[in-house]
């Protein structure tokens, strides 16, 4: 499973129009949005890059002006982790990978009045991109490119979605379009006067049961710490491997 999650994200990864490549790493950038979960390189499979070719996508990183990250589960190239912390790259974190496939999600306990449905025009998604800003700790309105990474998600053939509580936004999240049957459930956060309510899980389940009703096999995502890792797995994910988000700051 894990090559087969790691293939997806290279594909997906390919398939992005302003993608670029350097020496054996492919590179996911978005000209719009600097945020650096937007902007990363995955190496290819087995990858063993030289020093050069480390330098030469931090080169490109930097010309780009984007941070010089990379995000890839170790075992798809074991070689490439040395190869970057050789140069002085850091380690962000180290995140497990979970994966639900159809037949073994689980259904979650009722929410009081809330709503879940796929955004309907421009103030619904605004309003689901505004919460997954300010849930994940950004000040004032949300960025053009959210807006359009929702819109994207639907248009592109997988999900995305605004739960609301008593008519008020309290959740959002999408999953990307599948690849060879996988898809990415990113994206979601709670508005904090919500959260430790269920609704995290309803919305994670009704994504993930919408996906499986669109032809998707397989869902995986990653966790944001043990507490949301419980959430998940209440719901039917399980680890499947581990994930890498490695960086070089500021030169």
């Amino acid at each position: 499973m894990d090559h087969a999650i790691q293939d997806y994200a290279r594909s997906l990864a390919l398939r992005s129009p302003d993608h670029y490549r350097v020496g054996p790493f492919t590179v996911r950038h978005n000209p719009d949005w600097a945020l650096k979960f937007a902007n990363y390189a995955i190496p290819d499979r087995d990858a063993e890059p030289t020093a050069r070719d480390v330098t030469d996508l931090v080169e490109a990183f930097r010309a780009h002006d984007r941070l010089p990250r990379l995000e890839f589960l170790p075992a798809w190239a074991p070689a490439v982790e040395p190869a970057l912390l050789a140069a002085g790259f850091t380690v962000e974190y180290r995140a497990p990978v979970m994966a639900c496939a159809a037949g073994s999600l689980l259904t979650p306990g009722p929410v009081d009045g809330l709503r879940i449905a796929e955004p309907a025009g421009a103030d619904e998604f605004t309003a689901a991109a505004a919460v997954q800003h300010t849930g994940f700790g950004g000040e004032g309105g949300p960025e053009d490119a959210a807006v359009a990474w929702l819109r994207g998600a639907t248009a592109d053939g997988g999900v995305s979605a605004l739960a609301t509580v008593g008519g008020r936004p309290a959740g959002a999240g999408g999953c990307s379009a599948p690849v060879e049957g996988i898809g990415e459930l990113a994206g979601l956060a709670v508005a904090e006067e919500f959260r430790r309510r269920g609704v995290g899980a309803a919305l994670s389940a009704w994504l993930t049961r919408t996906a499986f009703e669109r032809g998707f096999d397989t869902v995986w995502l990653e966790p944001g710490g043990p507490d949301v890792e419980r959430v998940y797995a209440g719901i039917g994910y399980r680890r499947t491997g581990e994930k890498l988000n490695i960086s070089l700051g500021p030169a």
